[in-house]
């Protein structure tokens, strides 16, 4: 039978989108309200918050994620190749605008590992192209003034010429220049995607994908910190294969260790991981996590300064660290020009984190967040800040458990610790001075454990899909040892890759019926399936277009047993051979037989099937090119007699082999050519004489 499709509705487009526009560009008391809301959604949601039953949770949540982001902020300006102060300021800046502009209730937005480094590079970078040294255990010059300039703890300063004026600036102006300008950038990136509602880029970045990046760049960040764990100064590396450059000069310089550092980063990691390893085991009796890295960073500061670690053993330290705010300034415009390729990476990679988890604490918790929102509060966590000399953020897995583990119910819980970083930033900033840089570079390197364990889920993931697991590799590899942004790119283009291919040599099939049943299967993969006598059945589990056209008519042929094309030419030279014979009078054939027999003969033996059904159950659309095959292996099969049908074909399928005139100009033998299931087209073909 032939269903009858819907009449489809003719739409005016241009009418469509003509009202769109002008309900897109109308002005009304509501829309502007709605519009205010939509973009600051703390609007919403704080009027009706339910003090009682959520301060507690959010202020316990807000103390701790304060107490660990401290130690965190003051580490992570390693990778970034900046001062501690500035990760401080980038914290504090990115939990206010998330609370205003976030939807999501429990993710927590600010410094990430990941993101530090990927600044730290493009810094290290332009530094060295501008002609700086990246050795950073230079005496540190005190207060303010090192801030805006600090000539003297680094004696090439860089000319900057901004609106006509020149101003001399020196290696940590200039470091913080390019972070701010890269930020900056990346914001705009990330807030013209969500204008034009580009979110759906981060769907080519597959799970495989940022496995594997996120394991590559842990690698990456876990090297750069093996010179603070043994205090050898060896230079920053920089460019492709820095990993493998960073590991030979450390095993050149290894005898240089400065055994203080050893021994305080063996006892630090030895408590750190003992502490998480206890905490995961605990954590359901636990109200809240420990806060180990406060206690190490405390005991840490005490045994250096009354030790005088730094004095007596030469041991690196954090040095000075300002209190109070830095004047705005606005990020320089010939710097942005500089980074503006280095921060569409560092946009995609933010937004993707910031709203993979978020969508992760929705689902968990039953909530919704808007995707497109998102992407505008992490554009502006990049933007704002960027002018009060922060750099770029996203949210971060560690934090956003801890938060949803210590009982946060909304972003309060983001401005308490916001509250905790100003705290440290107002009082107790220089308090750090004699943090030793190796404690830093523990718990850095403590916190890559959940990456680093990847590798054990490396057989489970294999078994579970082969191609994923060699997409994580690859782009894990390419992450690890050539860049971090070449890595990202890399894996992008091989997962692609290796779903064209995937398309382009499918699975191929022949059927076989379940007894005493109207469904049929793959035969080379069930058993005790039975043929259908004088029917073929084929599945083609693919798109049918022009990447794979080649590859179809070959595995038809070969599951077949039979290319009509070699088939049609070798009865043509049987013919030729056969019409030569009868203008010689000879009336028996070149192999003995009668006129009269030779048809019989012109049907060789191993045709041993009249119809061909092909199963478009997974095909999911057609181009030109298939059209064109479908009607090639039509019009081939014909000439040998054999009759094709089409089973399960979707309405899109259909609708394009209409167009490309496959049925007729009058579709008259649509109904005898197109059959809803495979049973359908077999009993048919059995009906035919």
């Amino acid at each position: 039978f032939l269903m009858e499709r819907k009449t489809r509705v003719k739409i005016n487009k241009k009418e469509v989108m003509l009202a769109k526009l002008r309900k897109s560009f109308s002005c009304t008391p509501k829309k502007m309200k709605n519009f205010v809301m939509n973009f600051l959604p703390v609007l919403r949601w704080l009027p009706k918050y339910p003090c009682k039953e959520y301060i507690w949770g959010d202020v316990m949540s807000g103390l701790v994620i304060g107490i660990i982001l401290v130690p965190q902020a003051i580490a992570y300006s390693l990778l970034a190749g900046l001062k501690p102060i500035y990760s401080l300021y980038t914290s504090f800046f990115a939990n206010i605008i998330y609370f205003l502009m976030g939807t999501s209730r429990h993710v927590s937005v600010g410094i990430f590992s990941l993101i530090s480094l990927m600044v730290g590079q493009v810094v290290d970078r332009e530094l060295l192209l501008a002609g700086f040294d990246l050795n950073d255990d230079a005496p540190p010059a005190l207060g303010h003034g090192a801030l805006q300039n600090d000539s003297q703890s680094n004696t090439t300063a860089f000319n900057l010429t901004i609106a006509g004026m020149n101003a001399e600036c020196g290696k940590e102006c200039y470091a913080i220049g390019i972070a701010t300008a890269l930020t900056f950038v990346a914001g705009v990136y990330q807030v013209l995607m969500g204008i034009f509602r580009l979110g759906f880029v981060s769907m080519y970045l597959s799970e495989s994908v940022l496995d594997g990046f996120a394991t590559g760049a842990s690698l990456t960040i876990l090297t750069a910190q093996v010179k603070y764990l043994i205090g050898i100064k060896i230079p920053r590396s920089q460019g492709h294969g820095m990993l493998v450059i960073t590991w030979i000069n450390i095993l050149r310089n290894i005898s240089q260790a400065n055994l203080c550092d050893v021994i305080t980063s063996a006892i630090c990691i030895m408590v750190l991981v003992t502490a998480k390893e206890l905490g995961d085991r605990y954590k359901h009796k636990l109200k809240f996590p420990l806060p180990t890295e406060l206690v190490v960073i405390v005991v840490a500061t005490l045994v250096s300064h009354y030790g005088k670690l730094n004095e007596v053993y030469a041991s690196s330290v954090s040095g000075a660290i300002p209190t109070g705010f830095i004047p705005p300034k606005v990020p320089h415009f010939n710097l942005m020009l500089r980074v503006a390729v280095d921060a569409l990476p560092l946009a995609i990679v933010s937004f993707v984190f910031t709203v993979s988890l978020s969508e992760m604490c929705a689902k968990k918790y039953a909530y919704t967040i808007r995707a497109n929102q998102e992407m505008f509060a992490v554009g502006f966590c990049n933007i704002i800040p960027s002018f009060f000399h922060c750099f770029a953020t996203s949210a971060a897995l560690a934090k956003t458990l801890v938060k949803t583990s210590t009982g946060c119910q909304t972003q309060v819980s983001g401005v308490i610790s916001a509250m905790v970083v100003l705290l440290v930033l107002l009082f107790l900033a220089p308090l750090f001075y004699s943090l030793q840089k190796c404690v830093l570079a523990c718990i850095i390197i403590v916190s890559l454990r959940g990456a680093l364990r990847k590798f054990q889920d490396v057989p489970a993931r294999y078994q579970v899909n082969k191609v994923d697991t060699l997409v994580w590799v690859v782009t894990m590899s390419a992450s690890a040892l050539i860049s971090t942004e070449i890595g990202l790119l890399v894996g992008i283009v091989f997962s692609m890759l290796c779903i064209i291919v995937r398309t382009q040599r499918p699975r191929t099939s022949l059927l076989g019926q379940i007894p005493d049943t109207s469904f049929y299967e793959d035969d080379l993969k069930y058993e005790n399936l039975s043929s259908v006598p004088k029917v073929k059945i084929f599945r083609f589990e693919a798109p049918l277009y022009y990447a794979n056209r080649n590859y179809f008519l070959k595995s038809l042929y070969r599951l077949t047993n039979l290319d009509p094309n070699l088939e049609a030419a070798r009865r043509k030279k049987y013919e030729k051979k056969e019409k030569q014979h009868l203008k010689r009078g000879d009336h028996t054939t070149a192999n003995g037989l009668s006129v009269g027999e030779t048809t019989l003969q012109l049907v060789p033996k191993q045709i041993d099937f009249q119809a061909l059904v092909v199963d478009c159950s997974s095909i999911s659309f057609l181009d030109t090119t298939g059209v064109n095959t479908l009607k090639e292996i039509l019009k081939d099969y014909k000439d040998l007699n054999i009759s094709v049908f089409l089973a399960c074909c979707n309405p899109s399928v259909i609708d394009a082999l209409k167009r490309g005139g496959y049925f007729g100009k009058d579709f008259g033998t649509m109904q005898e050519m197109l059959f809803y299931s495979i049973h359908n087209a077999v009993q048919f073909a059995k009906d035919q004489k």
